[in-house]
């Protein structure tokens, strides 16, 4: 494993993973939502980004994190990536920890991106652009559906497909990181 894709619904832990992941294997470690939120949560221009994944994506060794379908599902990221990790988590087990960590952000003021922080709205927008809340509520079984697909499909057969379903799974993967997939 050299260049994995960390894919998921949003609020079941992808970057976590993916961080502990790239420390694991000692690889860099890109999250696509700092490339992709500007300040003031303006996001970049379509080719712009892909081209900025791309860009990250030509290294030898990386673990990116995120599901922008155009660059990584259709584009750079999986056109280079060997393994995609999908973590595929239980949809109540999302809800419960994507409420848990927008309140924490939310009360905190916690930085994320480019001076972006969580905005209030998100703890009662309805409209699923406004609110990661409702996002991640209306996108489980979009999700569940584009990967299950591509983990199917002959178009993405040069990748190694991990499935992750529980917490226990995760951490039963993750102590199977062992030195044979670390650079000598």
């Amino acid at each position: 494993m050299q260049r994995l894709s960390v894919v998921g619904n949003s609020g079941a832990g992808k970057s976590h993973l993916a961080r502990r992941i790239a420390r694991a294997i000692d690889a860099p470690y890109v999250e696509l939502d700092a490339i992709h939120h500007l300040p003031g949560w303006t996001p970049m221009e379509p080719d712009r980004f892909v081209a900025e994944v791309a860009t990250r994506a030509a290294a030898e060794r990386w673990v990116i994190d995120g599901n922008y379908r155009r660059a990584v599902v259709e584009g750079p990221v999986w056109a280079r990536a060997d393994t995609v990790v999908w973590l595929d988590l239980p949809r109540r087990t999302v809800m419960r920890q994507v409420i848990g960590r927008t309140v924490r952000r939310t009360v905190s003021r916690e930085e994320l991106w480019n001076g972006n922080r969580e905005p209030f709205r998100n703890l009662w927008a309805w409209a699923p652009e406004k609110s990661i809340v409702r996002w991640a509520w209306t996108q489980h079984a979009k999700y569940a559906a584009r990967y299950g697909a591509a983990l199917e499909s002959p178009d993405h057969g040069h990748l190694e497909f991990v499935r992750l379903r529980s917490r226990a799974a995760v951490e039963h993967w993750l102590a199977g990181l062992d030195a044979a997939e670390r650079p000598t």
